[in-house]
């Protein structure tokens, strides 16, 4: 209080006198009328000042919305979170921060390259900005940097507006969002259902598993056309191979096919897992490999026994057709989605109906308000959502909100479950995850802050830690994408 009678206390008039502070004090006691008068006994411009302060100094100021502008953005590459993670940091003008974090495996240039574009903007105009920088995303990784862009601007209008990030999109649909987590691998039976046990104790109420033709490979009688190819290594995208590279071979090409043998390999497995499981919990079902369609038929009714959630990826996302003659050839539910960029490729698939799911990674389909675009158009298709993820909890938040606000969504992917320290990456949420379930946070935007002690030691060799980006200020080209 003294400090602030300090600030109150005009300077002395021409004549020495200065406003007695003992008298101030009681009159400040008569109330705001009493307050005021005195105010209006000081000098003009500094009574105005003096009495606006004063008035409110209970008000929360959590920004100037208006006149709030993006001044810089920097990143941070972190490693095993689980996978490598960019981390975005955009900063303002009036001391807020928004995260954002580019799509696992990605670079972070996507994002870096997007900032001469958004500087001196208002991060307040999401969907302003991202209109104008979508055209510098693609499809998968491609997108990371304008999706992350896109989550960290939600993290400032909502820490602007004092609001969390869901209640921007429209509100909230629940209170707590649900995980599905993937099955830790083991080397018997006998050790994956100590694995599902340890999964059950933590909570969890949906699990995936990882099951395809990688697991036939090098035995005898079980493939087809398989020795040629690295199939083991389907994502080892370094490796020529003797007929190419098989990570990058589109499954049709491969010509892999899977025998009766190994279709019977493939049912013992998941029959022993699912009883392991038990049929009381969805259990999905991950990528296969590559391989045509008629095969992907073939492992979608061999696996109709067990009442598997999904059958993800079985061909990539953009061959519609194949789609949709393994959906209509098949009852196991059909799933993909995840490196697609932008609303439009969902639709297609919708409107097909060639697939009976969809699974956005926020990541890569353009951020929070294009997911629940992607939802909305689904759900008034009768289509169900669920959403791949695998990142840090900065992401994570990302989806959480727009799995909030999103009516059709079924569940989120969690691939961090046992990053040891994976909780403690950010501030302002303890625990994030609660058997199985994240709570909606009610904290302004993503409603979490970076831990940057924690997030350290996970830089990745080689990084800088939110060093100056200068040399990406500059725009250097014409955007326009008409004439």
């Amino acid at each position: 209080m003294k400090n602030f009678l300090s600030r109150l206390t005009p300077p002395p008039s021409a004549s020495g006198d200065a406003p007695n502070r003992r008298d101030f004090i009681r009159n400040a006691g008569l109330g705001g009328l009493s307050l005021g008068l005195m105010f209006d006994k000081m000098p003009g411009r500094f009574a105005a000042e003096q009495e606006m302060e004063f008035i409110t100094q209970k008000v929360n100021r959590f920004a100037k919305p208006s006149e709030l502008k993006i001044t810089d953005m920097r990143v941070a590459v972190l490693q095993g979170v689980p996978f490598s993670s960019p981390i975005i940091r955009i900063d303002t003008n009036q001391g807020l921060v928004g995260w954002g974090e580019v799509r696992d495996g990605a670079s972070a240039n996507y994002a870096l390259m997007l900032k001469s574009r958004i500087l001196g903007k208002n991060p307040c105009n999401v969907e302003q900005i991202f209109k104008q920088i979508k055209q510098f995303g693609g499809q998968s990784r491609a997108a990371g940097g304008v999706c992350g862009v896109e989550m960290a601007l939600w993290d400032l209008a909502g820490k602007a507006y004092n609001v969390p990030a869901y209640q921007l999109l429209g509100g909230k649909y629940r209170d707590f969002i649900r995980l599905y987590a993937d099955t830790p691998e083991a080397d018997t039976y006998e050790g994956f259902a100590q694995n599902m046990k340890k999964r059950r104790d933590q909570g969890y109420t949906f699990l995936k598993m990882d099951f395809g033709i990688g697991m036939l490979a090098d035995q005898p009688g079980l493939l087809v056309n398989a020795n040629n190819w690295s199939v083991k290594r389907q994502w080892s995208d370094n490796e020529p191979g003797k007929l190419g590279n098989y990570a990058n071979t589109k499954h049709p090409f491969t010509r892999i096919q899977v025998t009766k043998k190994g279709l019977d390999k493939l049912v013992e497995h998941v029959g022993k897992v699912r009883d392991i499981v038990g049929y009381d919990m969805p259990l999905a079902a991950d990528h296969f490999g590559h391989f045509d369609v008629n095969t992907a038929i073939q492992i979608g009714k061999a696996m109709e026994p067990f009442r598997l959630a999904w059958l993800e990826d079985l061909v990539p996302w953009f061959y519609t057709d194949q789609w949709k003659q393994i959906t209509d050839a098949i009852d196991t539910p059909t799933l993909t989605g995840e490196d697609i960029y932008l609303k439009e490729g969902f639709i297609k698939l919708i409107d097909a109906k060639a697939i009976d799911m969809i699974h956005p990674d926020l990541a890569s389909s353009g951020g929070l308000l294009e997911t629940k675009k992607i939802g909305d158009y689904a759900e008034e298709k009768g289509i169900p959502m669920a959403m791949h993820f695998a990142g840090s909890p900065i992401s994570m938040m990302a989806n959480v909100h727009c799995a909030a606000a999103t009516e059709n969504f079924v569940a989120l992917e969690h691939h961090g479950v046992d990053v040891v320290g994976w909780e403690d990456l950010i501030t302002g949420m303890k625990p994030i995850t609660e058997k199985g379930f994240v709570k909606v946070p009610d904290k302004p935007g993503l409603g979490v802050e970076l831990n940057e002690e924690v997030a350290k030691k996970f830089l990745k060799k080689g990084a800088t830690w939110f060093a100056p980006t200068d040399t990406w200020n500059t725009k250097d080209s014409a955007d326009r994408e008409w004439s």
